[in-house]
C-alpha cells in the first residue's frame, strides 16, 4: 500500500469524524427545542423511507413482484411481529411468488 492511500484512507476518516463529533461538542449540555427534537426524531423513519420506496418499483421488471413484497412486509409489520420476522415473511412470499411465475 502507498503512502498516498494511506494519506487518502487517514483523509476520509477525518472527514468522516468531524461531522459526527461537532454536534456532541457544539450541543453538550444545550437542550434542543421541542419542535426541533421531533422533526429529529422523524429523520430515521423518512429516510428509511425515501431509501426503500423507490426499490419497490425498480426490484424487478415485473413491478407486482415489489408490490407483493412491500405489502407482505407491511401486513407482517402491523401484525406486530419484529424486523427480522418481517423480512424473512416478505422474502418466503416473494419467494412463492418467484416460483409460481
Amino acid at each position: 500500500m502507498t503512502s498516498e492511500m494511506v494519506w487518502m484512507i487517514v483523509g476520509m476518516g477525518v472527514v468522516t469524524f468531524i461531522p459526527r463529533m461537532l454536534p456532541f461538542v457544539l450541543f453538550k449540555g444545550k437542550e434542543l427545542p421541542q419542535f426541533l427534537q421531533g422533526v429529529l426524531k422523524n429523520v430515521p423513519s423518512a429516510t428509511l423511507g425515501a431509501l426503500i420506496f423507490p426499490g419497490v418499483f425498480f426490484i424487478q421488471e415485473d413491478i407486482w413482484f415489489g408490490l407483493f413484497g412491500a405489502a407482505a412486509a407491511f401486513v407482517i409489520a402491523y401484525l406486530g411481529a419484529n424486523v427480522i420476522v418481517v423480512v424473512l415473511g416478505a422474502i418466503a412470499v416473494l419467494s412463492v411468488y418467484s416460483f409460481f411465475l
